[in-house]
């Protein structure tokens, strides 16, 4: 997962500005919208080497046609919460940030330090009516464009079909059925389930909410209260714990465990995000499935395993997706006309190539143009998938899975962003009261209840210490 997001009001508090400056090397003073000098600071958030690397080649062509300098600097998502908040404090603020995820977005939207004049302009040039509608819904408040939306990643509910088959299960898409298949698929040495319990990462919370979500669980309800102690998040919290704890791995699991035990064939189902879908495949050396029929076909995995994006709670009218939408923010500093031009060259002329140096995980939330409706999606399954082997997207997945994957961003649902709480979101992102009362639950020290009550007053009192 890419997404590690950590920021509240408590560590933003505690960032000095000498900390902010001696990692912010290479990054120059915004020189503002008043005095344009063509020549624009871009912060990154796929900061791996390829992509960095993929991501300069756009550049490249950028500064070549336009005449404007970028310096792009690699961050990682980790640390963009805390180098925000000290590049703000010490007046060396990015002009434009991208892959920023909606927690993050949006935090920084409430605390005054976001440009939302130049995404409106850059959507209405570009046309509304190219991008995914809950793309722009999850990064709109109140008509105000907080970004421009660019690609989407889905958390993903993996099975083994063969062994589902085997036992004569059906699609584990609901709550009853995933509790039956993990039960009747957990024996002595494998797990039904894998899934994250590790107190300290988003990704346990990630994980949760996917599941909750199916519930329709919310962290806040209508009235903006803390909603994580009602029946339906009880629910949730019951039906995490048994397939987390009585149906998975004993001891704590993390992003890395729970895709390992995975891939080593000793769990039967896992929750993971698509940017799983490469290493599923064999196409990264440093992740590859270890199962004992994938050493004479790194296929094997991939073509045994079947996907589920929505998933239905016990509880719940209709299925749920979770997913996070990422976007390009401009800061109130920017740089205003050569900002927009990189934005809207990077959403168009290098979109492509953009989506396509990890098409599992940047699935394009611009469809098309006015002119080629379909343009960017169809460009998109035929991107290269992998790393250190690279194949065409639609020639290692079928094209229903393709379907489910470009459908369901119109589908994701998230906590609190809906109600307006993008502020809270990304607070709890920063503190992490879930994956913490998650953890003491699976580990046995606290009940489904009692972990649900945990939660609740730890986020009641993180939305409390915000207002």
């Amino acid at each position: 997962m890419r997404t590690r997001t950590r920021w509240s009001k408590t560590t933003a508090a505690g960032v000095t500005a000498a900390l902010g400056i001696g990692l912010l090397t290479g990054c120059s003073s915004s020189t503002g919208p008043g005095t344009p000098d063509h020549e624009i600071t871009v912060w990154s958030q796929e900061n791996l080497p390829d992509r960095v690397a993929a991501t300069q080649k756009i550049v490249d062509g950028f500064e070549r046609k336009t005449g404007i300098k970028v310096h792009l600097v690699g961050v990682d998502e980790g640390q963009m919460p805390q180098l925000i908040m000290s590049a703000a404090a010490s007046g060396h603020l990015p002009d434009v940030i991208g892959a920023a995820p909606l927690g993050q977005t949006w935090q920084m939207y409430t605390s005054g330090l976001l440009n939302t004049d130049i995404p409106r302009q850059i959507v209405d040039e570009l046309g509304t009516g190219t991008f995914e509608k809950n793309a722009l819904d999850l990064t709109t408040d109140h008509g105000v464009n907080l970004g421009v939306p660019s690609d989407a990643w889905l958390q993903l509910l993996v099975y083994r079909k063969d062994e589902f088959a085997k036992a004569g299960l059906s699609t584990p898409d609901t709550y009853g059925k995933l509790l039956k298949a993990a039960k009747k698929l957990t024996t002595r040495g494998h797990d039904g389930m894998s899934a994250a319990t590790d107190p300290s990462d988003v990704f346990t919370s990630q994980s949760f909410e996917s599941l909750a979500l199916a519930n329709d669980c919310q962290m806040v309800n209508a009235r903006h209260d803390v909603a994580l102690d009602s029946p339906r998040c009880a629910t949730a919290f019951d039906t995490y714990d048994k397939l987390a704890r009585t149906y998975g791995a004993p001891g704590t699991q993390t992003v890395d465990s729970t895709r390992a035990t995975y891939f080593a064939g000793r769990s039967s189902m896992m929750i993971w995000s698509s940017f799983l879908l490469d290493e599923l495949a064999g196409l990264r050396k440093d992740a590859l499935p270890s199962c004992k029929q994938c050493g004479g076909d790194r296929r094997f995995l991939s073509d045994h395993t079947g996907i589920v994006t929505a998933l239905k709670g016990a509880e719940s009218d209709r299925a749920a997706q979770f997913g996070e939408v990422t976007s390009w923010v401009t800061t109130k500093t920017a740089e205003t006309a050569a900002s927009r031009a990189f934005i809207e060259y990077m959403m168009g002329s290098g979109y492509e190539s953009w989506f396509g140096m990890a098409p599992e995980g940047k699935i394009p939330v611009r469809q098309g143009t006015a002119q080629d409706p379909d343009k960017y999606v169809a460009a998109w399954r035929h991107s290269k998938l992998g790393v250190d082997d690279r194949k065409p997207l639609d020639e290692v997945y079928p094209s229903a899975l393709l379907d489910q994957l470009a459908h369901g961003v119109g589908d994701i649902r998230r906590w609190g962003i809906q109600q307006g709480e993008g502020a809270l979101v990304g607070a709890t992102n920063g503190e992490l009261p879930v994956p913490k009362a998650i953890g003491a639950m699976t580990s046995g020290q606290t009940s489904p209840s009692e972990a649900a009550r945990e939660a609740q007053e730890e986020v009641a009192a993180l939305k409390k210490s915000l207002q």
